[in-house]
């Protein structure tokens, strides 16, 4: 197997040669092989369009590998083709390709670009290259026929060349070639010739291609090699003797003997499957490196690597000269920055325009020495130039936070020619800052240039939400007097209605009275602040599936008191019900008095002491209740440094573009969103954030999504999912940095997926040790889940109810956090069935019995004398401690601690990621996914559902046989002594009083030593059929024959 690397073309490379130019060429490492590219001189956006072919030695280690790309400036003189000699080069970027991202074939490759990356941390790096990586299978099988072996009648001509001739270094090596090889080269010239074959940059990766290297020696050229055509799609003639050399310049080899080689067709190659641990990397972090310096970003911002920007802050001009012949002015800003151009929004008629806008370039991508500021006036055919400012960067000053502020100041425009204008002034403010700015979340970023529009600006700007307070709403319905039924000739059976926005329960039917008692209680999810009332409505069954109101009532949510402890009781009101005709503001408040009589007994509790939980127990990261005087002080500090992503899966590849990714992060209420970056698949984000710690058990959240409205789209398109990465705090070691690369895993119905990486660095800071470990022999919830506990399947109902409010609150954002993000960060969807998941939990089940097992399984090999030495140290022990029963529990727990000591080599080295194999998602079935990502209600043909529901009675019906086995081993122990069997229960109680006496009359300690060397006895002694015990066991009875 062999590794194509296609290197198309770079663009906008750092000038190196002194004269704004350079004289690039690209070097490609795999495996020790390196090979390189020729020299394109003086071009700043050269194009190679060459093919570099690597020998994979072991394919199933492919994804573990990394290809190194790096991108230099020939200093030396440049050969006749361009080759590039010399001895110096200048490093001008890199890029680093992981061995998962190689396609499979030439034909599923996409070529993409690859910002080049930083060698060190003051490397000047910038621009970015084409590249376009497949696999290649083996053109020349290993096992050939007789025929295939025949002699060629015509030897190929060796091309000797210098496979490095501007490196100025020799080649290396290969230290593992096998010493027997060297001394069996004793025939072979002292010079022995290399081959180099180039393959063009075609669509299949085949063909015949020669690469023309110069030569260092002056003479002939020689004919041209004949390079054999890695694959063939159709049925050709047998090609000419072809001589094939290794691509791997590292070894050098004579070339084999001429043979005529017929190539087969390329067999379809098993990818090796992806790497889903998570890798340990070791950024140039300020955190990581303990920097002592006075760098104030260092200090406070040490979690990401530093970027640079030139902010402009447009504020406001005056006194603008106007343009058009009416008089009118409708000016608008625009900052141009080399290629980069950003613009203000253009007011109308307006001389003194005041716009408040940031703008943000890059200092990676800054392609000019001046920065132009042009007032230009809106027109509908051509706008007009109405003056501008030219400043030179090499005078901006540089704003390092906490300091204020830069103040901006009037600058007076100038026309075309730098002259000065007699009217108009701009207010601006120029710096040189980072990404700690506080201007940075809301400025116009040159990473977003190519966004359309206002709107699909904003949606790619960093933002920090919040969700919105929750509360429990607890009515408690009792009574209703005097309802008056719209039939007075049959009896009413009513039922109250209340409904509190989405949310809508019913209380219990009450028939044949006028005056119901109802004694429900009903509980709902309230979100400050409380906009949305409570409607109770009153309705009288009067056919099946027909309510008709009778009776309605309006209650403001803030009518409700609010309890913190269950111990204080509110006292039951009394409201008079409005008719059903009337309107909210009428039926408010229910102290109107009018010839309408009905009344209605409630008690309404606004419950502080809970926590309402808005995501799943198993990973919430906010356990705080509702009341501010309850919650518990904070005991650390979360900091979460979003560095980048790489080897993205480009998710608008039929749209011609790769991915707009972003993400977003919660913890506890906070919800953090980073600034979208545009048409990359190695996102550089580099954004800090931090949050308050209140419990170490919570969970972290990260998420990395595609952005679907930076192009102008509608509103019901969805932003589509990358992966997540969750973290839990208490497996952090406090005031240590994480840096790792968490694998980005999305679940689809083809089958699970590797979509990318994400870099995150993680600190957890602790600030009250003595408090964090009292927290952990304190309740997990607050105290009013125990006192007033809520049901399972009630509490399950609120949780939906709330994770909806939140989705929807954030929804209204600007810019929104849409609900499909909140509802993949919140796993909206985790109740819904699926067979994956719960033959993931089976097997959870069975491995916490495995252990049980496991001890079942000594203690039974103790029992059988299979090794004799540690039986009868086994007996001394057990003698021991029955003589001495003081030393069994200081024994058990000095084993624990020895236990835990030893371990203690093994620890984690790195937070816990997803698991695939546990989670069952690699082995999963194909219908099984389909079925788990189907709606709710189904809508799959009804062939499939009955075939789903069959498969579902029959894995339903393994789970009822070992429930009811479960239950029959339980009830034969009730059936001891109840009689159910007269001669069981008998032989029990007579058993029972021979074994009272002998206890009795017989030391404690001598019935453990018989019980106790009775079952170690040599199975000399023992029989292989169950035991008498075990046999009257079996033998009781059971409910199960009383089952229909």
């Amino acid at each position: 197997m062999k590794v194509a690397v296609e290197v198309a073309d770079a663009a906008d490379l750092m000038p190196k040669d002194g004269h704004g130019s350079a004289s690039a060429f690209v070097e490609v490492e795999f495996e020790g092989q390196r090979q390189r590219t020729q020299t394109k001189q003086k071009d700043l956006s050269p194009a190679w369009n060459e093919t570099l072919v690597f020998n994979v030695a072991d394919p199933s280690q492919l994804p573990h590998r990394t290809i190194d790309v790096s991108v230099y400036h020939d200093r030396g003189r440049a050969s006749s083709v361009g080759g590039g000699g010399g001895q110096h080069r200048y490093f001008l970027g890199r890029v680093r390709l992981s061995g998962v991202s190689v396609a499979p074939s030439a034909a599923e490759a996409v070529a993409q670009r690859f910002p080049l990356e930083k060698r060190g941390l003051f490397s000047h790096i910038r621009g970015d290259i084409a590249l376009r990586v497949y696999a290649l299978p083996d053109a020349f099988p290993s096992s050939t026929s007789p025929a295939d072996t025949a002699p060629a009648p015509a030897p190929a001509v060796d091309l000797p060349i210098d496979p490095f001739p501007s490196v100025g270094e020799p080649a290396p090596v290969d230290a593992k070639e096998p010493k027997k090889k060297k001394k069996s080269s004793a025939s072979v010239a002292p010079e022995e010739s290399r081959l180099f074959h180039s393959i063009p940059a075609s669509g299949d990766g085949g063909g015949e291609a020669v690469s023309q290297m110069s030569q260092a020696a002056a003479g002939p050229t020689p004919p041209p090699v004949a390079v054999a055509s890695v694959a063939y799609t159709r049925a050709e003639p047998p090609p000419p003797p072809v001589a094939v050399a290794s691509v791997a310049h590292a070894r050098t080899e004579p070339p084999p003997p001429a043979a005529v080689v017929h190539i087969r067709p390329p067999m379809p190659l098993a990818r090796p499957g992806p790497d889903f641990g998570i890798v340990e990397t070791a950024p140039p972090l300020a955190g990581r490196l303990g920097y002592r310096s006075g760098d104030k970003i260092a200090s406070t911002y040490d979690l990401v690597e530093q970027m640079r920007y030139l902010y402009v802050n447009v504020v406001k001009a005056r006194d603008l000269p106007t343009m058009d012949l009416t008089g009118s002015l409708d000016p608008y800003v625009e900052v141009k920055l080399g290629n980069y151009k950003g613009t203000t929004k253009h007011l109308e008629k307006n001389s003194n325009p005041v716009w408040q806008q940031v703008f943000a370039f890059s200092k990676d991508r800054i392609q000019s020495s001046q920065l132009e500021v042009v007032v230009k006036d809106k027109d509908l055919i051509k706008d007009d130039f109405v003056g501008r400012l030219v400043f030179d960067l090499t005078e901006v000053p540089v704003r390092v936070p906490p300091d204020s502020p830069l103040a901006p100041q009037w600058y007076r425009l100038e026309d075309k020619k730098g002259d000065k204008i007699p009217k108009g002034e701009l207010m601006l403010a120029i710096w040189m800052g980072t990404q700690a700015d506080e201007a940075f979340p809301d400025a116009w970023h040159s990473d977003a240039h190519s966004a359309s529009g206002q709107g699909a600006l904003a949606n790619t700007r960093s933002k920090v939400y919040f969700s919105p307070k929750l509360v429990y709403l607890r009515v408690q319905v009792i009574e209703a007097q005097d309802l008056v039924p719209a039939d007075k000739n049959r009896p009413p059976n009513v039922a109250l209605k209340v409904q509190l926005g989405h949310q809508l329960r019913r209380t219990r039917t009450a028939a044949g009275s006028a005056n119901p008692t109802w004694g429900d209680e009903l509980m709902f999810v309230a979100s400050d602040p409380f906009d949305e009332p409570l409607v109770l409505t009153v309705e009288d069954r009067v056919a099946a599936n027909k309510d008709e109101p009778i009776g309605r009532l309006v209650l403001p949510v803030s009518a409700a008191f609010p309890r913190t402890d269950h111990y204080k009781v509110v006292e039951s009101r009394w409201y008079n019900l409005a008719k059903p005709s009337t309107s909210a503001e009428e039926a408010g408040g229910g102290e109107k008095k009018d010839k309408f009589s009905s009344k209605i007994h409630l008690r309404l509790y606004l419950e502080m002491g809970y926590h309402v939980l808005d995501e799943s127990t198993h990973y919430s990261s906010d356990l705080q209740p509702a009341s501010k005087h309850l919650r518990k002080p904070s005991i650390g500090i979360l900091e979460l440094g979003i560095l980048s992503a790489r080897n993205l899966i480009p998710m608008k590849a039929k749209d011609g573009r790769s991915t707009d990714a972003y993400c977003v992060a919660k913890y506890g209420p906070k919800w953090v969103r980073t600034r979208t970056l545009l048409d990359t698949l190695t996102p550089q984000w580099n954004e800090q954030y931090t949050w308050e710690v209140f419990d170490p058990c919570t969970v972290i959240t990260v998420a990395v999504f595609d952005n679907c409205h930076v192009a102008g789209s509608k509103d019901d398109v969805k932003d589509q999912r990358i992966g997540k990465v969750r973290i839990r705090l208490s497996t952090l070691e406090a005031d240590r940095v994480y840096t790792h690369l968490y694998p980005l895993l999305v679940l689809q119905p083809s089958g699970l997926k590797k979509t990318g990486e994400l870099h995150l660095a993680v600190r957890f800071t602790c600030t009250a040790r003595v408090n964090m470990v009292a927290l952990y022999g304190k309740p997990l919830l607050p105290k009013m889940h125990y006192v007033q506990p809520i049901s399972v399947l009630h509490m399950d109902y609120l949780r939906h109810q709330a994770m909806m409010i939140v989705a929807t609150r954030l929804a209204r954002a600007e810019p929104p956090l849409r609900r499909e993000v909140v509802e993949y960060m919140l796993d909206v969807d985790l109740h819904m069935w699926s067979l994956r998941r719960s033959k993931a939990n089976f097997r959870r089940i069975t491995s916490l019995l495995s252990g049980v097992g496991a001890i079942g399984k000594w203690f039974d090999g103790i029992r059988n004398w299979r090794n004799p030495v540690t039986t009868i140290l086994v007996h001394v022990l057990f003698l021991i401690l029955v003589c001495y029963p003081e030393l069994i529990l200081p024994t058990i727990f000095l084993y624990l601690f020895m236990i835990g000591v030893w371990n203690y080599r093994f620890r984690p080295r790195h937070p816990p990621h997803m698991d695939t194999k546990l989670s069952h998602a690699e082995s999963a079935h194909p219908d099984e996914l389909d079925e788990e990502f189907d709606t709710f209600p189904s809508t799959k043909a009804p062939d499939m559902v009955k075939m789903r529901y069959d498969r579902l009675r029959s894995v339903a019906g393994r789970v009822q046989t070992v429930v009811g086995d479960l239950a029959t081993q339980g009830e034969r122990a009730q059936a001891i002594l109840s009689w159910r069997d007269p001669r069981a229960t008998a032989i029990i109680i007579i058993l029972s009083l021979i074994v009272a006496v002998f206890l009795y009359v017989t030391p404690f300690q001598v019935v453990v030593v018989l019980i106790g060397m009775f079952l170690l006895r040599h199975p000399r002694f023992r029989r292989k059929m169950p035991s008498v015990p075990f046999n009257f066991y079996r033998r009781l009875p059971a409910k199960s024959d009383m089952l229909l």
